[in-house]
C-alpha cells in the first residue's frame, strides 16, 4: 500500500512534525513497507492461536538479577568530574531568584 506524500503531510500534521520534501518522500517510502508487511501479517491464519494478554506467557518468569548491596562512589569520587563543586556537594546555578 503504497502511501501518498499528502497522506505523509496529514501524519506528519497530527505528531506535529515539520518534515523536508527529502522526509516527506523517505516517510512515504518506509511507512508504505510497514503497511505492506501489516497487511502481510493480517493474510496469516491465526484461528487456532488462543489470545494473549501479555508477551510473556504466564508462569514463564524470566531470571532476574537478585539485589545485593554493593558500596557507592565517595564523595570525592562522585565530585570528581564536575565542573563546579562547594565543599561536598555539586555546585549548580541558581535558577530561582
Amino acid at each position: 500500500m503504497a502511501l501518498s506524500l499528502e497522506e505523509v503531510r496529514r501524519i506528519a500534521g497530527l505528531a506535529r512534525l515539520r518534515l523536508s520534501a527529502e522526509e516527506e518522500r523517505t516517510f512515504a517510502e518506509q511507512l508504505s513497507a510497514i503497511l505492506d508487511h501489516v497487511r502481510q501479517l493480517e493474510e496469516l491464519d491465526v484461528s487456532g492461536v488462543p489470545p494473549m494478554t501479555h508477551a510473556l506467557a504466564a508462569g514463564e518468569v524470566p531470571e532476574l538479577r537478585g539485589d545485593a548491596e554493593r558500596a557507592g562512589l565517595s564523595p570525592t569520587e562522585a565530585l570528581a568530574a564536575a565542573p563546579a563543586r562547594e565543599g561536598t556537594c555539586f555546585k549548580v546555578p541558581r535558577i530561582i531568584e
